[in-house]
């Protein structure tokens, strides 16, 4: 981004950070992103997602499940077995996000390799 000054500058900023601050409204927090990049990988159950992501309870997993299905990121299928099987799988409009996560990543090895060194 160039830097720009002036009404211009404004206009610009503003219209640059309503779509930032959607996003982040929607992606905020520590959880939603690992789980994104674990349902890119395959559609699996509740407990595989759990198993995967170290450090996430059950009752924040389900709650961000939650919130990625309303905002069109997964789907959630239950099938008629016994006991029901719920299994989660990531749509196209979340796999829109695979640039974004992929520029995460290497930003996150280039900051990791200035603060640590390796």
């Amino acid at each position: 981004m160039a830097k720009v000054t002036g009404e211009t500058g404004k206009k610009d900023c503003q219209e640059i950070m309503l779509p930032i601050k959607d996003a982040l409204e929607i992606l905020k927090g520590k959880w939603k992103l690992p789980i994104i990049v674990s349902l890119s990988f395959g559609s699996k159950r509740f407990k595989e997602i759990s198993r995967e992501i170290s450090g996430i309870t059950d009752r924040v997993l389900s709650k961000e499940l939650k919130e990625l299905e309303m905002n069109y990121l997964l789907t959630r299928t239950v099938h008629d077995t016994f006991p029901p099987t719920v299994e989660y799988e990531i749509t196209d409009h979340g796999l829109s996000l695979e640039k974004v996560i992929m520029e995460l990543k290497d930003w996150g090895l280039k900051h990791r390799k200035k603060v640590i060194g390796n």
